[in-house]
Order: structure tokens, then sequence, then C-alpha cells
């Protein structure tokens, strides 16, 4: 008996084998495709689905995937050649929500949004705020400590993780955390687990914090600069200025030009598109008026043109720029988004030394960035025709050579290879650079403690 009749025989129907199916799970948002084709897709929709995928791997040495909404941007859920895709995208039930003690307890496929939309019947919600909470899942925000436009203000995924329940690889159960607000026993092991990217073992359920909807009005501010070095420089000066928005989000002007043709001149009229690079803020709470008024006087004292927003209407027209930056980009080309962080202090290094590294090389760096904690959003977008099918070189040499000088850069700033995404596949090669080789053996070493056979997400993070 081979292990794809083994899954067959103990899983049934949900185990598929379609050509199409297959391809699918080869790719994420990303862009990267996988080599050769997965041996199976599993659409587990219990967690003794998840178990007993997992003892079959481990008995038969099979790598598995996991694999949620598929929407990930580092190449960390596609299924590779040979390997089981073990998708819990089915797992998508809102457990409990104890409005008592502000959490809610769910399976990996919850909707983010939905997950929001359940809340709000409480007067709560999940404050993670990804750019795709319409179709990301939470087991995949937490697996890849996920950030969004709100994290300056309201944390990372990880700071709204009480516990997990985790499969691993011997189709054992763990369960961390608690659903205690303080907890200080023994090692944080569901902070290890949130942002190993599949490599640890398979989340199956998540207790979540939750959080009372912020009281007050929500200001919002549109602003035009010059050039982005202005912009950025502003920003920080709103951060030293000890102004905290929800939201501080910066496009640049190679950015702004394409979302100005993507929206086209009846969906922009009216909004700053024209020149400069764009810097949107909101500010909420009680505070937020004299908070955005503020913010108002250190933007125009930077040289930027600002406008107020307290109407919904207005306010939805100034955050569709921001939410046009990927559909305008994709317009062109397959868009690879990367995802750097440095201090806030140094943005504007940063994306000097960006736009240094673009007219050098030639390939064109629409940028933007969550300028409220320093994670900028390079992105490369490859013509259709300059597309391969095969491993890395998908993305053509030239770009990734550029891509790496840009990570080169964040780190001399004293900032890190990914705020967000990931590591992946994609970054993995530089992976060791940022850890030093004391951290970067240490960690492998802890992947081996949980996975000794090594089948859990290969070539994640880790080269095989």
């Amino acid at each position: 008996m081979t292990a794809l009749e083994r899954l067959q025989a103990e899983l049934g129907t949900i185990v598929s084998v379609d050509p199409a199916e297959l391809s699918a799970a080869r790719a994420d948002k990303s862009g990267w495709v996988a080599a050769g084709l997965p041996l199976a897709v599993v659409r587990a929709g219990t967690v003794e689905h998840v178990q007993a995928t997992l003892r079959i791997a481990s008995e038969w040495r099979v790598p598995v995937v996991t694999r949620g909404a598929g929407t990930g941007l580092a190449g960390g859920a596609c299924g590779t050649d040979g390997s089981i895709v073990l998708s819990v995208a089915g797992m998508n039930r809102i457990l409990e929500i104890r409005p008592e003690d502000e959490l809610a307890v769910v399976e990996p496929g919850v909707i983010n949004q939905q997950l929001n939309d359940a809340l709000l019947e409480h007067g709560l919600w999940f404050a993670p705020d990804p750019a795709s909470k319409a179709i990301s899942t939470v087991g995949g925000n937490i697996a890849t400590n996920a950030g969004g436009l709100l994290c300056a203000k309201y944390g990372v995924t990880r700071e709204a993780v009480l516990g997990l329940t985790v499969v691993l690889a011997d189709g054992s159960l763990l369960r961390t955390g608690r659903r205690t607000v303080k907890g200080v026993t023994g090692y944080d092991l569901t902070a290890l687990l949130t942002g190993s990217e599949g490599t640890l073992g398979v989340i199956v359920e998540a207790v979540v914090r939750a959080r009372a909807i912020t009281a007050g009005e929500t200001v919002t501010i549109g602003a035009v600069f010059a050039d982005v070095a202005e912009a950025a420089a502003a920003s920080a000066q709103v951060t030293a200025a000890r102004i905290r928005p929800a939201v501080m989000e910066l496009i640049d002007p190679v950015a702004l030009a394409l979302i100005a043709a993507h929206l086209g001149p009846a969906a922009s009229a009216g909004l700053p598109l024209g020149w400069g690079a764009f810097l949107l803020l909101q500010t909420d709470g009680p505070a937020a008026r004299a908070e955005a008024e503020q913010a108002v006087a250190v933007l125009r004292a930077a040289g930027g043109e600002a406008r107020v927003s307290t109407d919904a209407a207005s306010a939805e027209r100034l955050l569709a720029v921001r939410r046009a930056a990927h559909p305008a980009l994709a317009a062109h080309g397959q868009v690879l988004i990367e995802d750097v962080c440095v201090p806030r202090s140094r943005m504007k290094e940063m994306f000097d030394r960006i736009a240094e590294i673009s007219a050098r090389t030639g390939v064109p760096i629409p940028t933007i960035a969550h300028a409220g904690d320093g994670n900028l959003h390079p992105n490369f977008v490859i013509p259709v025709d300059r597309l391969r099918g095969d491993d890395d070189q998908v993305v053509p040499e030239p770009i990734w050579a550029a891509a790496g000088e840009l990570f080169r850069a964040a780190l001399d700033l004293g900032g890190t290879l990914t705020g967000e995404h990931g590591v992946g596949v994609l970054k993995r090669r530089w992976l060791a650079e940022e850890l030093g080789d004391t951290s970067f053996d240490l960690q492998r070493r802890i992947k081996t403690v949980f996975d000794p056979l090594g089948i859990l997400n290969p070539g994640t993070m880790f080269a095989s």
C-alpha cells in the first residue's frame, strides 16, 4: 500500500487527486509556483482529519504543506512536488465568543471579516487588520504573524493570540496558552508557534483576544507631498509628536501614478492624485478630532497639503486610494509584493535607498508603506511575457538582485527582512544574514525538536 492509498482508505473523499486542484495548490498570492505536482490535497474538516493525515505522513515520510486561503505573499503554503497539501480552509467555525472575557475561539479557516462581523454583535472586534481581511484566514494570519494597517496602534497578530491547539508532526495534540489576561507559566509556546509558518505544527484552533469597539469618531486626513522623502520625514514627525494614528499609510509617486491611471478621471476626481507622494492618516477614539488637528499642523509644517474628512463617504474615497494599490499594479503584470521594516525614524533613508537602487538597476520599485510602524512594501511588477514557471525563476534574476540589495539596505538601517509577510520560500536565502549564525542554528534545532523527520513544510524558512 502506498501513502496515497493509505490516505484514501482512511480519509475517503476528502482526499483529492484532481489535477486542477493539485495545480492550484502549487501557488499563492506571491506569484511563486512550486515545481512539480503535489501527491494529494486533503480537505480537512476536523481535528481528527489533521491528526490522521500527519500520522500517515510520518509513517511514510511524506512532506506536508499546510494551506488555508492561499493568500500568502512569501510562497510558504505552496504544494511542492510529491507533498500532501493539508487544507484547513474547511475548518471554518467560530466555536465560541465570550464577551465577558473579551475572547473568541475559532478554527483556522475562519475568514477575518467573518470573525469581525460576528464580534460586532457583541460590541467587539479582532484588531489584526491585513488589507486582505475579506479573504484571508485567522489561521493564516497566525501562521505568518500578519500585520496590516492598524498595527502601530493596535498591534500585530501575536499580540491578539492567547492560546493555540496544534497538531504536531506525529499526529499528537498540543495545547498552549490560556484564556486569562495574564499568564507566565513555562515557555511561551503560543508566541513561538505564531509566525512559525507551518514548520512546527498545524494550527487547528485558536483562542484570540477581542477588543471593545473604539468609542468616538474617526477622522481621515489625506496629505500630498512633493516627494516621498518629505512624506516619510513627515510621518516620522507625526510619531515623534506622540500622535498615534490608527492608520498612517504612505504611497510613493511611482505607485500613486499607477493608482491614478487605474482609478481613472471619474473615480479619482477631487482626490489628491496628480503629483507627489500621498500620506493617509486616520485618528479614532474620543480624542480623534484633537489628534487630527495636531497631525495636520505637523504635516503642513513639513510641507504637505492636507485635507481633513469627518464624513464616511469622503473618508472612504481617501481610503480607496490605498486599497487600489494592488489592483493598479496587478493590471501591469505579476506583482511581487515585498515587505521590509525599518525603525520609523529611518524611513526617509530607506526610501532614498530604494530610489537609488531603482535608478541604478533600471528596475521600477513602486512602494507603499505602513508609515505608522516603518513597514515598507516595495513592489516589483513582472510583465506576463517575462514570467517563467520553474521554481524560483518565476521572478527574473535582475529583480531578485535588486530585491537582495533592498533587503540588505533594510538590515543596514537596523531593520528586518519581513515585518508581516513571513520568510516563506522567497526570503529564505537571506534569513541567516539577519539572524546570525548562532540564532540561525538554534532555530533550525528548535524545528527538529517539533519535527524530527523534517516533514512539516520543508523548504519554508529553511532550505531543505
